[in-house]
């Protein structure tokens, strides 16, 4: 029994010791999954300009319908009406593939074309914690989560709001929150985006890191901006559009679609209508700043229509995902959308069936951007330490999914296969020797151990393992370098905005 446990210790220590790899920027080797033929899109196409040009959007902003009423749109009340012509010159000054630079320039990524990145979940005010709890999220949380993606071999950003850290005042908030996503990950991210003066708070604390020229001149991260679905563009993402895309930073366009509810109770539909929705907010960036690098996307789910709530995981959400890709592509546009996500409040059976359907339709349809890769339950509400753990794991092999198949191994097996007599075996091969550890994925926090070894080492279901894995992870975190001049540059700017601020929320 002592021999097994220790060699059962032996491979946990070997796990345990193992330097992270962090994975580049993903170039994608799978074909795309086109589910239209080149009529039919151009048809899906003609319907989103027919949207923009007869019934038009709503710019709920008197600064954002003077630019478009001074760039030639027909403009009446809030409602703006753009001709297909001038939407399609305005997106085509957009960039097809964007470089968002790290503080640390090995963690600097290019999405766009055949490459993807990968993020962690945004927005939750809830966390289901170390001991299993659901619980309001604080400031702790948010850092622990920050630590979590810096270690995440497969997460290209460190993200945005990876939880609302309730325990800090709405007006400050932002300030804390780009604080530890710059202070305890050196990899790029995501911008507050609430009003405003966040996000030039923002941008001044980039420009502190980068330095004024180079964030003017470079992109180095990227903020999310929700269409308030159906047509209708607020005052509050404009004004955070204003505010980065004239900085030369990056927005996402993302219609925030509930199939059925915001959108028509169609697929074709719903996307017909998202797609004008996210054009429309591409070409308003370029009114700010022609070239102003643009993510086009959305946030998907469809609606229960027995209960009214939002569903993740359906075979609708993935035809839409695909249906978006295609479109960006034919737009020449990166884009968005959201991965492992799910309704289910735990980290049970079907939070991994919807997470992995949701991602894989993801992967398939082409995404550059795959926000929500990691820790999503309970449709956003929530952000699961274990769950985080899970999907990091999944991420590493999505990751070699999307790498597509190496056709130059072929030589080298050929000759393992002339050593091996039939009926034999391959597991002594020099071949083998050399390639078992890169040959196939081997999860970590999977269990393929026979019931007898399992029940041994502690009957451990796959939310406890994920939960002792952030244990882990969190305990073994070391910071990544920053300049000592600008942590305190940072943390005296913080101080200083926060006495202006205050803590009311106007």
């Amino acid at each position: 029994m002592s021999a097994r446990s220790g060699g059962r210790d032996a491979r946990q220590k070997l796990r345990s010791d193992r330097t992270v790899t962090y994975l580049p920027s993903l170039e994608r080797g799978l074909p795309y999954m086109d589910l239209l033929s080149p009529d039919d899109l151009l048809r899906l196409h003609n319907i989103s300009m027919q949207i923009l040009e007869e019934i038009g959007i709503e710019f709920r902003d008197d600064e954002a319908v003077e630019m478009w009423r001074a760039a030639g749109a027909d403009v009446t009340g809030q409602r703006v009406r753009i001709d297909r012509n001038q939407l399609l010159e305005l997106v085509a000054k957009a960039p097809e593939t964007i470089t968002v630079h790290a503080r640390n320039p090995a963690r600097t990524v290019t999405l766009g074309g055949r490459k993807t990145i990968f993020t962690p979940a945004y927005g939750s005010p809830n966390v289901l914690d170390l001991e299993g709890k659901r619980r309001n999220a604080t400031i702790e949380d948010f850092v622990n989560f920050a630590k979590l993606a810096y270690q995440a071999p497969a997460m290209h950003m460190t993200g945005g709001v990876l939880c609302e850290p309730m325990d800090i005042a709405v007006p400050k908030r932002h300030l804390h929150m780009n604080y530890s996503l710059i202070r305890y990950s050196d990899k790029p991210f995501m911008g507050a985006v609430t009003s405003r003066e966040r996000a030039e708070d923002t941008v001044a604390m980039a420009k502190i890191v980068f330095g004024d020229e180079f964030v003017n001149n470079n992109t180095v991260m990227v903020s999310l901006a929700n269409c308030n679905s159906p047509l209708v563009w607020d005052a509050t993402m404009l004004d955070a559009v204003k505010v980065y895309s004239a900085n030369n930073q990056a927005m996402i366009f993302a219609p925030f679609v509930l199939g059925g509810a915001s959108t028509p109770a169609s697929t074709v539909a719903a996307v017909a209508q998202l797609n004008a929705e996210a054009l429309a907010g591409v070409a308003f960036a370029q009114l700010i700043r022609p070239g102003a690098p643009c993510i086009y996307g959305q946030w998907l789910a469809t609606v229960s229509m027995k209960s009214g709530a939002p569903m993740a995981g359906t075979p609708e959400i993935c035809h839409m995902n695909m249906l978006v890709g295609q479109l960006a592509r034919h737009y020449k546009l990166p884009w968005r959308c959201s991965g492992s996500n799910t309704s289910s409040k735990l980290v049970d059976a079907q939070a991994g069936y919807e997470a992995a359907r949701n991602m894989y339709g993801a992967l398939i349809a082409g995404a550059n951007f795959v926000l929500s890769s990691t820790g999503y339950l309970e449709a956003a509400l929530t952000q699961s330490y274990s769950k985080f753990m899970l999907d990091a794991e999944q991420m590493v092999m999505f990751y070699k999914l999307g790498q597509g198949i190496v056709m130059r191994e072929m030589d080298e097996t050929l000759d393992a296969i002339r050593q091996s007599e039939p009926g034999s075996h391959y597991l002594g091969t020099e071949h083998t020797l050399k390639n078992f550890e890169q040959a196939f994925f081997v999860p970590d926090l999977m269990n393929h151990d026979s019931f007898e070894q399992w029940s041994f080492a502690g009957a451990k279901d796959a939310n406890t393992r994920g939960r002792d894995a952030a244990v882990r992870a969190l305990k073994e975190y070391e910071a990544p370098p920053i300049d000592e001049a600008i942590d305190e540059e940072l943390l005296d700017f913080m101080k200083r905005r926060e006495l202006v601020i205050g803590d009311a929320v106007l």
